[in-house]
């Protein structure tokens, strides 16, 4: 038993020489790349982002439409066009009427969780848009 009042003990267990690096996976060497996980044309994965906002937006809105059809109780009424303002390009989501609650959701929770994933599909594709849900 420890004496009360005394440091603890630092260190603990060292980590096995043989398990390497956290990042390598055993049985591959360090430094091989995966095949098929080549960056995308556009976009080289360095996180500088300065092809964004550029390209082609299809993607986006074709992830957006789905999203926005698969949420409502119209999905003949959704429309996505493409646009542009000061802040780069902008998808502008319309929706019917009785529709508008479900897109914007409870404190506009899913308005923010499509916003999300189509940054988030934008960031794989390498093209970054912002989301308007238009009237």
């Amino acid at each position: 038993m420890v004496d009360e009042g005394s440091p603890a003990e630092p260190g603990g267990a060292e980590p096995a020489p043989s398990l390497g690096d956290l990042g390598e996976v055993p049985g591959e060497p360090a430094g091989e790349a995966e095949e098929g996980l080549e960056p995308e044309d556009g976009f080289d994965g360095d996180g500088e982002g300065e092809d964004r906002g550029e390209g082609d937006l299809g993607v986006l809105k074709d992830v957006l439409e789905y999203l926005a059809r698969s949420i409502v109780d119209h999905p003949d009424a959704v429309s996505v066009t493409e646009g542009e303002d000061e802040r780069g390009p902008v998808l502008r989501l319309k929706v019917d009427q009785e529709d508008m609650g479900r897109v914007i959701g409870r404190a506009g929770r899913t308005a923010r969780a499509l916003r999300i994933v189509v940054r988030a599909a934008g960031s794989r594709s390498g093209v970054a848009a912002h989301v308007e849900i238009v009237e």
